[in-house]
């Protein structure tokens, strides 16, 4: 018989079948590492379009999985074995299904057959995922696999967008499998009921001290252009989330630029002052409205994809679920408001020249301040800043200001440390083109800088900026504002340069304030990724804190 007869008559197995579903999800890499339970997926994979991302640590893929849906809209896809990898994968997963962003995480399991008795590195995944995403399902059956990968790629990127979980026995993975991908269909965009934007409307209206508090469902909807458009008709000011940086650029005069610390801030006090919050994609996850609506004395019009959550300092007047823009453009054109808005912009003056008065600092250790000012000046406005989590993140938040939306990505869900350089080389996967800093402190470089590996291997350079104070800052700040000390959070580095240069990248090392910009030029024209180590002053965190609690607006 003709061998081409053959082989065109070998039915696939379960992982051929999967791997077939996958290219038909248009799915680009998948970030892991590989595992005796799943090499039968692994050996289908090395003949796929699907460009395998092998990472040091599950974690760290899934972290890439992470900041790649969030910068692409797409699910990313990460990979594990069973046992402590699909543990080790868990705290990205988790980070991508608080944060809103669509992961798809597939695991390798023992095989059914011995799932009923004790057995080596068997766990419940189904249930262990089940707190962490949207959606998860084991294959038990192979012909069920299409329905299973269309269905998780479906929940990952349906509003609210978040992570999924796919967990596949090693016996199932080499089964004779029938079936075929199955098609996509058109998903239709759903629209805010006309009763709806007109309660909005009126309310706007009525308003005298309105203010946008815009989050990361209104990035993610794409709809800075109808909220520009909206604060710039009614003369509305805007505040964003640490996830909704970007969504009005800040220099716009209407801008008055990210709430979110734990401390009473400029922004706050301009939302004490408001009558009407107009929350646009905001999640609550990302600010708790205790912190700015503590007594619901606030009216609040809620303009998302996707209901309120319940929360007693959270209870709209009016709720307009749809297409976020044409919900912003509708509302928009029924409004109509006279009084201007000089108490906040009046707010926002101390804030800009409190930004500016650290242009020209040139002590050392660098004040926060200095450093993420002085990285606006080197980075355009279409580059990318990964935060990671730690002081310097909230020193970020208020300092590091975005002209778009997506190119400040800041863990604040989950909020998880390591983030940075997992999420900086997917960035750098998705925009060639553009520059990437990982922003990160010490702690959290030391919990996944295995990943700057990767980045070498498969052609990723970025620069990676660690603030360093060899100790845990953020915990640091916390401790000293409740207490007046702090107690187990110091420890030492290793020589950060010599580290970079271990691993084939640049090194540099900041010694006085005036080589930071010019450095940073040098580090991010390397071909390679480059580790800039930069001492600094954290006293700062104190200071602003007893700064906000003396300023009076």
């Amino acid at each position: 018989m003709d061998k081409t007869i053959i082989e065109n008559n070998k039915q696939k197995s379960t992982s051929e079948l999967i791997v077939k579903c996958l290219e038909n999800e248009n799915v680009e890499y998948i970030f892991g590492i590989p595992g005796e339970e799943n090499i039968a997926f692994m050996n289908v994979l090395k003949n796929s379009s699907i460009k395998f991302i092998t990472t040091r640590h599950e974690q760290g893929a899934a972290f890439m999985a992470d900041v790649y849906g969030r910068l692409t809209g797409k699910s990313g896809v990460c990979l594990s074995t069973l046992g402590p990898g699909a543990t080790n994968l868990m705290t990205g997963v988790a980070d991508a299904n608080l944060d809103g962003a669509p992961v798809v995480a597939i695991t390798g399991q023992a095989g059914t057959d011995r799932m009923h008795i004790e057995s080596h590195q068997y766990l419940d995944l189904v249930a262990m995922f089940a707190p962490v995403t949207k959606w998860n399902k084991q294959v038990v059956r192979p012909d069920t696999a299409p329905e299973i990968v269309r269905k998780a790629f479906k929940m990952a990127m349906s509003e609210k967008p978040g992570a999924v979980h796919i967990d596949l026995p090693e016996n199932i993975a080499t089964m004779p499998a029938e079936g075929e991908p199955i098609k996509h269909g058109e998903i239709e965009k759903s629209f805010a009921s006309y009763s709806s934007i007109e309660k909005a409307a009126v309310a706007i209206s009525k308003a005298k001290k309105p203010i946008i508090l815009a989050g990361n469902g209104a990035v993610r909807d794409k709809a800075s252009a109808a909220l520009i458009h909206m604060a710039e008709r009614l003369n509305i000011p805007v505040a964003n989330t640490f996830m909704g940086k970007g969504i009005i650029p800040y220099t716009h005069s209407l801008s008055i630029w990210s709430i979110g610390l734990t401390q009473r801030d400029y922004v706050n006090r301009i939302i004490e002052k408001a009558d009407l919050v107009i929350a646009v994609g905001y999640d609550l996850i990302e600010y708790d409205p205790k912190k700015w609506n503590p007594k619901s004395t606030i009216e609040v019009v809620h303009i998302s994809e996707e209901k309120a959550e319940i929360n007693k300092c959270y209870t709209p007047l009016v709720e307009v679920i749809g297409d976020i823009s044409d919900s912003l453009y509708e509302i928009t054109r029924r409004s109509s408001r006279q009084e201007n808005s000089s108490y906040a912009l009046k707010i926002k003056q101390s804030l800009v020249k409190e930004y500016k008065c650290y242009a020209e600092d040139k002590s050392f250790p660098m004040k926060p301040q200095k450093i993420l000012y002085d990285l606006r000046q080197v980075m355009g406005e279409d580059d990318i800043v990964i935060s990671d989590v730690g002081a310097h993140k909230m020193w970020v938040a208020r300092h590091y200001h975005c002209l778009k939306p997506n190119t400040c990505i800041i863990s604040n869900g989950f909020a998880s440390m390591g983030i940075a350089i997992p999420g900086a080389v997917a960035a750098k996967l998705v925009n060639p083109d553009k520059k990437i800093v990982a922003v990160t402190g010490d702690g959290g470089f030391m919990m996944n800088s295995q990943e700057l590996e990767t980045a070498v291997r498969i052609g990723t350079p970025f620069v990676t900026l660690i603030f360093n104070d060899s100790s845990y800052g953020l915990i640091k700040w916390k401790q000293e504002e409740r207490f007046g000390e702090s107690t187990c959070i110091n420890f030492t580095n290793p020589d950060f340069v010599k580290y970079a240069e271990a691993m084939g990248l640049k090194g540099y090392r900041i010694n006085k304030a005036e080589d930071l910009v010019p450095i940073l030029k040098e580090a991010l024209e390397q071909k390679v990724p480059a580790i800039i180590d930069c001492s600094v002053d954290y006293n700062e965190n104190i200071k602003l804190t007893q700064h906000l609690k003396e300023t009076n607006l």
